[in-house]
């Protein structure tokens, strides 16, 4: 199996926030953001490391923060590892494509989701409720269906081991205020809409995404990463088909190997098959090359 990147351990560098996939380092003015090659599934940080994932997240989501930067801007200052502080340059081998330097944001406290189809707990929803996050939706919906139009649906931003809950416009609104929330609605429906135009014609669907926002002096800003494999579900256009579960180019597929051997949802996690790991690996590469034309 290839070398991976499970956690980094920089000396002289200020370790800020360890997350389920990535690493923050303050470096005062800048945050240092280093994707690793961990995987969570259901909430649950995976022993195994996907080899190359975290050069593919950062990769894809740089693509995405330029290809946006005309409906906002973002906390993206560099991802070439020579513009770094000098404090950076003992690790520069491990840090060359899979690291950002970034603004410093107040993260705001809600994900925003947008969802084109009927998948994952918003069909697990529809199929007890008849609504998403208390938007009301026509009976007879299949499992992957498309949406009449995409919707937001914010959920609450748990701390590692939690799961994220979905929560209602109110209840979003009472978290962030009308104000902002307003933003973030109009914000993450345009993202999605230009990224989905874009990905289709290379052969990918965009089922739903997932979004965090920061604000930056008084600025509502991009954040974190932007439809990648890990936030959002990639589906191959060619095979796609309504009313079953889709081929993914995500970590779904993970998911459906963790449902297959009646995984709990709780650490620890079990080991992958190594087979699940290549698998995985090469479902991000593919994602990768189709939507940048860049091959790892």
């Amino acid at each position: 199996m290839e070398n991976v990147v499970l956690q980094t351990n920089f000396e002289g560098l200020k370790l800020f926030k360890r997350g389920k996939v990535r690493d923050i380092y303050d470096l005062g003015e800048y945050y240092l953001m280093i994707s690793s090659d961990r995987l969570s599934a259901f909430d649950v940080i995976m022993n195994q490391g996907i080899p190359h994932k975290g050069e593919i997240l950062t990769q894809i989501s740089k693509f995405w923060f330029d290809f946006t930067t005309d409906i906002i801007d973002n906390h993206v200052i560099t991802m070439n590892v020579d513009e770094y502080p000098e404090e950076c340059n003992p690790y520069m081998d491990i840090l060359k494509n899979r690291s950002m330097l970034v603004k410093k944001a107040e993260l705001i406290p809600v994900e925003c989701i947008v969802r084109g189809y009927l998948s994952g707990t918003g069909w697990n929803d529809y199929q007890k409720y008849q609504s998403i996050c208390g938007i009301k939706f026509p009976s007879g919906l299949v499992e992957s269906e498309r949406l009449p139009e995409p919707i937001f649906t914010p959920s609450t931003k748990a701390e590692i081991g939690e799961h994220d809950l979905n929560i209602t416009i109110d209840k979003a609104k009472d978290l962030v205020g009308s104000k902002i929330y307003n933003i973030l609605e109009e914000t993450a429906l345009a993202i999605y809409n230009k990224a989905y135009n874009y990905a289709i014609e290379k052969g990918i669907i965009i089922a739903d995404t997932k979004m965090e926002f920061g604000i930056l002096g008084n600025k509502v800003i991009l954040i974190d990463e932007l439809l990648t494999p890990d936030s959002s579900r990639f589906w191959p256009k060619e095979n796609y088909q309504k009313g079953r579960a889709q081929d993914s180019y995500d970590k779904q597929y993970v998911r459906d190997y963790l449902l297959s051997i009646n995984f709990n949802k709780q650490p620890p996690a079990p080991d992958l098959p190594e087979d699940v790991i290549a698998n995985t690996s090469s479902k991000y590469k593919d994602a990768l090359k189709q939507l940048t034309g860049i091959e790892i």
